[in-house]
């Protein structure tokens, strides 16, 4: 990408980023600039830092990934698994932020 060539946002930047995680642990993340989100299981850490620089208008410094699985549930006397997930930490460059509450 050239310096000044400004990239559209498409539906697979949409697609690639499922949801924030809000939670007390990715919360404390902040401090250190990063940003916590569910991705698709299949989204290499390259889409993704498209993905976030493209949405969010924002400078990605690096990307770490990690895949949680899912836990063991009863429900109703019968045993299910809830599905395993992609996690991305996404850590920005000095500076930058993103509301994650904004919409809230």
């Amino acid at each position: 990408m050239r310096a000044g060539l400004i990239k559209m946002v498409t539906i697979k930047d949409f697609k690639t980023i499922i949801k924030p995680i809000i939670t007390e642990k990715s919360s404390m993340g902040s401090e250190y600039n990063q940003v916590t989100f569910q991705v698709q299981k299949t989204s290499s850490k390259k889409e993704i830092k498209l993905a976030i620089e493209n949405i969010f208008k924002v400078k990605v410094k690096k990307v770490n990934t990690s895949i949680v699985k899912g836990k063991l549930k009863s429900f109703r006397g019968s045993l299910g698994k809830r599905s395993d997930y992609k996690k991305a930490f996404v850590t920005l460059e000095d500076g930058q932020t993103i509301d994650i509450n904004a919409g809230v």
